[in-house]
């Protein structure tokens, strides 16, 4: 019996239209997938609707990971793959295992040589990569910045310098309710001719990208509580 594949299914960027987020193959792949590996049920199966409403969420079977993690990856995953079920795996929002741990479920696959099939969609890294004007050859995401702010600054200097060093653009972000305090150490921390690109919204309907310096930013008062945002600096 042919085996089932692992199938990276890109999820949306907040409450944007489908058709100009995802390319019909999704609606396809979801149609005739009916077993899921989710971050969060509930979501997930907003989602699945939204794509495709024909879907009879009750023929669904979902399992999750992450915090509440009720994933058994022998008994759960290997047992329907060896099966011939295809299996999709969801993030929250984006694509699968990138800022999201679902990495673990995909190397999990490649040991037992299962095909990993990645499925086109967005990712708000790489969208604000391209909007930035910043250097696009060379770059690196490092998640989340430490809380503490003795910490945070320290580690906004050492990606500064990291950027200078290695002509390396840096991309970070934040829990969208801390962005206006991240953006308010970022312009006092950060040398004036460091230049910052804040990527807000993106794909909705009130997208906003700005790259200026940060001389240029300060004095600019800004708005970026509860708003998805990626921050790059170089």
């Amino acid at each position: 019996m042919k085996q089932g594949r692992l199938l990276l299914i890109p999820n949306l960027l907040g409450e944007t239209k489908i058709e100009e987020s995802l390319p019909s193959s999704i609606r396809q792949t979801i149609e005739r997938t009916n077993i899921y590996i989710v971050e969060n049920v509930r979501s997930a199966r907003r989602f699945i609707k939204k794509v495709f409403p024909k879907k009879n969420i009750d023929d669904i079977v979902f399992f999750s990971y992450g915090k509440h993690d009720s994933l058994d990856l022998e008994k759960d995953f290997l047992f329907n793959i060896l099966a011939g079920e295809d299996i999709g795996l969801i993030s929250e929002a984006g694509v699968p295992a990138v800022a999201d741990p679902g990495s673990k479920i995909i190397e999990y696959a490649h040991q037992y040589k299962v095909v990993v099939k990645p499925l086109v969609g967005p990712s708000s890294i790489l969208m604000a990569l391209m909007s930035s004007g910043m250097n696009g050859q060379n770059f690196a995401f490092n998640g989340y910045l430490p809380i503490n702010q003795k910490e945070r600054i320290k580690k906004i200097k050492e990606l500064e310098k990291i950027s200078q060093n290695r002509n390396q653009t840096q991309i970070f972000m934040e829990t969208p309710y801390r962005n206006n305090k991240l953006y308010e150490t970022l312009t006092k921390t950060c040398n004036h001719n460091t230049k910052l690109c804040i990527a807000s919204n993106l794909t909705h309907e009130h997208e906003s990208i700005m790259s200026k310096t940060i001389a240029e930013w300060k004095g600019i008062r800004l708005d970026l509580n509860k708003k998805p945002t990626i921050f790059l600096i170089s």
